[in-house]
C-alpha cells in the first residue's frame, strides 16, 4: 500500500470514528455493534466531497477505525478528563456540540494513546474534519483543545 493510500485510508477511517462515535451518543448503541454495522454496511459508500473522484469508506484503514472506536470508548473517562481541563470555565464538556465532542474524543484518544501517530498529523486531520463540518468557530476550538490535550501528553 502506497504512503498517499495508506495517509488517506487513515483520513477516512478517522470521519469514520467520529460518525461511529456521534451515532453511539445519540443512538446508545455499544461499540462493538456500530464497528461491525460499519464494516458490513457502511465501508462501501461514497464521502460526501468535491472533485470527481470522491472517496468511498471502502477506503478507510478498517483496523485504525475500529481502534479509534475501541479506543476512544474504553478511555473515555481519562480523555474526557484531559479535553474538560482545558475548557473555558463553567464550561462542561457535554455543552459542545455532538460531532465536536466526537472529534475531540477520537483526537485526544490517538495523542494519548497511539504515540505512532505524530502529534501534528492528529492534530491536522481532525481540524479538517471539523472544517468539512462546520464554517464557525469550531475548527479552531478543535485545534486548540486538541493541542492543550498534546502539550500535557506528549512534552
Amino acid at each position: 500500500m502506497n504512503d498517499s493510500f495508506s495517509r488517506q485510508a487513515r483520513s477516512v477511517a478517522r470521519l469514520a470514528a467520529v460518525q461511529a462515535l456521534y451515532q453511539m451518543e445519540v443512538s446508545g448503541a455499544g461499540a462493538e455493534a456500530v464497528i461491525r454495522e460499519f464494516s458490513e454496511h457502511r465501508f462501501d459508500r461514497a464521502v460526501p466531497g468535491e472533485g470527481a473522484e470522491e472517496p468511498t469508506l471502502a477506503a478507510a484503514d478498517e483496523g485504525f477505525f475500529a481502534d479509534l472506536v475501541r479506543g476512544a470508548v474504553t478511555h473515555q473517562r481519562e480523555i474526557d478528563g484531559a479535553i474538560a481541563r482545558h475548557l473555558a470555565s463553567g464550561w462542561r464538556l457535554e455543552r459542545i456540540d455532538a460531532t465536536v465532542r466526537a472529534m475531540l474524543r477520537a483526537g485526544a484518544y490517538e495523542l494519548v494513546h497511539r504515540p505512532d501517530v505524530p502529534t501534528e498529523v492528529a492534530i491536522d486531520e481532525y481540524v479538517e474534519l471539523a472544517k468539512s463540518f462546520f464554517e464557525g468557530p469550531e475548527p479552531a476550538f478543535v485545534n486548540g483543545a486538541l493541542d492543550a490535550v498534546a502539550q500535557d501528553v506528549r512534552r
